[in-house]
């Protein structure tokens, strides 16, 4: 593997998959089950699949911390969809169910919610609670995802 491949886990399957550096990933397939590596739309992770997707990537994790029943988060779902629909490939957005993965949002002791963070080779980058804009969010990850950059439309 040369220092510009990079591993992407699928969103799909969780495979471990590596991305040569002059291929383009928005349009890169799992070698496993063929569907697309980057969908440009956050995917919900199980506890099971979370470590995979946090340590395994090579490229920083975004994850929304959120429940159905939370006003501030169903705000927040569509500016965290169009994040994403932005700065994929450079980034990969994922959704925990605080309700449903109740063990992750104590693991990471989510106190309020949405809660956004921030992972890169396993490690909390950056965190914040409460809804925010899209502006605040794309200068939030400028600030702490320095080499993530939009991805040009």
């Amino acid at each position: 593997m040369s220092k510009e491949d990079r591993h992407i886990v699928c969103p799909h399957c969780t495979s471990i998959n590596r991305i040569p550096a002059r291929r383009d990933a928005r349009q890169a397939k799992c070698g496993r089950c063929r569907q697309l590596l980057f969908t440009g739309h956050p995917m919900p992770v199980s506890t099971g699949s979370f470590a995979t997707h946090i340590q395994r990537n090579d490229i920083p994790v975004v994850v929304d911390f959120w429940a159905a029943w939370c006003g501030p988060c169903k705000a927040m779902a569509p500016v965290f969809e169009r994040a994403a629909g932005e700065f994929e490939p450079e980034l990969r957005f994922l959704k925990v169910d605080t309700e449903a993965e109740a063990e992750l949002a104590a693991r990471y002791n989510i106190q309020s919610i949405p809660t956004v963070m921030l992972f890169h080779k396993g490690n909390v980058v950056a965190q914040r609670a409460g809804a925010v804009g899209l502006e605040a969010l794309r200068q939030w990850l400028r600030q702490h995802a320095p080499s993530a950059a939009p991805a040009a439309s």
